[in-house]
């Protein structure tokens, strides 16, 4: 299987910008892969699709202000530091982004907080300690960081609002350095909407890492090594989903991050409660576990995401959509328009 497999061409101008306003006015694309055929509706009409009985799963990760600007002690050089996984006791993985750093670095943030570069973890990756850690850290980094966000949306064009804008209106729990942006489209009332007809929601956790804008180099798709990031669910829902899959309704899982959790859990046929790393890589010819259907955004060229999709739809069918979805100017990426895998 190659990467070329699941290349497409993409005109720079459908790369979303900003979200919808309000989030559910995003188009929708909607697949059946049986019949083979595409529906174009807004997002809004998924109401039409969801009925009594059915399963909605989101990620209810919330993205953190990731990014740190500071400067070196010793000379006053600019410094961002971007954190991707928290060790506990003040330590934490990240990013540095300064070509002259080294271990025993001490860089200064502001407000009294300040780290030193303890080792190097592999190629990209330092370890870092501050002179800080539990709430107190956290109260900073919130203070002081920034959101980050995709490279391919330009923040001057993001607004003012971004930290709200870049986050689900059922974010809860921090840990994220990218949003699941299937789960931008939904509101507060349109949920409600879902509930109210008896559309069973249920939440599930996965801290998406950086590794989620990574590209694949691997030539042979077989041989890319997935990035791990955490997930957890608890033992309600784990039995609540085990139930509703027994009963044969559908499970329906908002966004790539709730798939790879809900299928990365599942033991003998059942979902696992508990929480653990997941590195789950998900490509044309994997079984489906778990879910039956997906909410999705349209994907990147050559990503693990389109793959994953592919692997739920068939490479085929998802390429005939994209190709649709270009002609009619559908939005692309985070803070684009929406696709319904059923």
């Amino acid at each position: 299987m190659k990467l070329s497999d699941f290349n497409y061409n993409l005109p720079k101008e459908l790369i979303a910008q900003k979200p919808a306003a309000p989030r559910d006015s995003s188009r929708l694309m909607v697949l059946d892969r049986n019949k083979k055929t595409i529906a174009h509706r807004h997002f809004y009409d998924i109401f039409d699709y969801l009925h009594q009985g059915d399963v909605l799963v989101l990620n209810n990760t919330k993205v953190f202000p990731a990014r740190l600007f500071g400067k070196r002690k010793d000379t006053g050089g600019k410094v961002e530091v971007f954190l991707l996984k928290d060790l506990g006791q003040g330590k934490w993985e990240s990013l540095i982004g300064n070509r002259r750093k080294k271990l025993g670095q001490i860089i200064q943030f502001g407000k009294g907080l300040e780290c030193e570069i303890l080792k190097r973890v592999d190629e990209s990756v330092w370890q870092v300690k501050f002179n800080k850690q539990g709430q107190a850290l956290e109260k900073l980094i919130e203070q002081l960081g920034k959101t980050p966000i995709p490279p391919y949306i330009k923040y001057q064009n993001a607004g003012p609002s971004l930290k709200q804008n870049y986050q689900t209106v059922f974010a809860k729990y921090k840990g994220s350095v990218a949003a699941p942006t299937a789960g931008f489209h939904f509101t507060k009332k349109l949920l409600a909407r879902l509930k109210s007809r008896g559309v069973q929601i249920e939440y599930v956790t996965l801290h998406v890492g950086l590794g989620t804008f990574a590209p694949v180099k691997e030539p042979d798709v077989k041989r890319h090594k997935m990035h791990v990031e955490w997930a957890r669910i608890d033992k309600g829902t784990a039995e609540r989903l085990n139930s509703a899959k027994k009963e044969g309704r559908r499970i329906i899982a908002v966004g790539t991050t709730s798939v790879r959790t809900l299928e990365s859990f599942v033991k003998n046929n059942k979902l696992a409660a508990g929480n653990h790393w997941t590195n789950i890589f998900i490509y044309p010819g994997y079984k489906f576990k778990f879910i039956n259907a997906l909410i999705t955004n349209f994907h990147l060229p050559k990503s693990t995401l389109l793959m994953l999709i592919s692997a739920l739809a068939g490479r085929n069918f998802i390429l005939k959509a994209y190709q649709q979805a270009t002609r009619k100017k559908y939005r692309f990426y985070s803070f684009g328009d929406a696709m319904f895998i059923v």
